[in-house]
């Protein structure tokens, strides 16, 4: 598991966790519950790594929401601080975009 993945999940149990303004939009949007998000995230599994995000460290993750669907949860670390974890965005993979597992983007 990486670092990162490791930290926002320790983050998420001692509930140091914010929502982005777009991380709420973007959930609204497909019909996805911040609850779900939050209490599966400890079966989120690393699809892509952003250690240079300009707001600072993010990973992309794949993670089921209750309906056992596939989710992708952006989340990450404010740039220069350790903690919350933040909920950047949160969306339903486009199949057309993602190869089957939803862990690979299609070239």
């Amino acid at each position: 598991m990486s670092l990162i993945l490791k930290h926002i999940k320790k983050l998420v149990r001692e509930g140091l966790v914010r929502i982005s303004e777009h991380g709420y939009d973007e959930l609204a949007a497909d019909n996805i519950f911040v609850r779900e998000v939050i209490e599966n995230v400890n079966n989120a599994v690393v699809v892509e790594d952003y250690p240079d995000y300009p707001k600072g460290h993010c990973v992309l993750v794949i993670q089921k929401d209750s309906d056992n669907q596939p989710v992708h949860v952006l989340w990450g670390i404010p740039k220069g601080h350790s903690n919350p974890a933040v909920l950047v965005t949160a969306y339903r993979p486009n199949p057309d975009l993602w190869e089957v597992g939803f862990t690979r983007r299609r070239r």
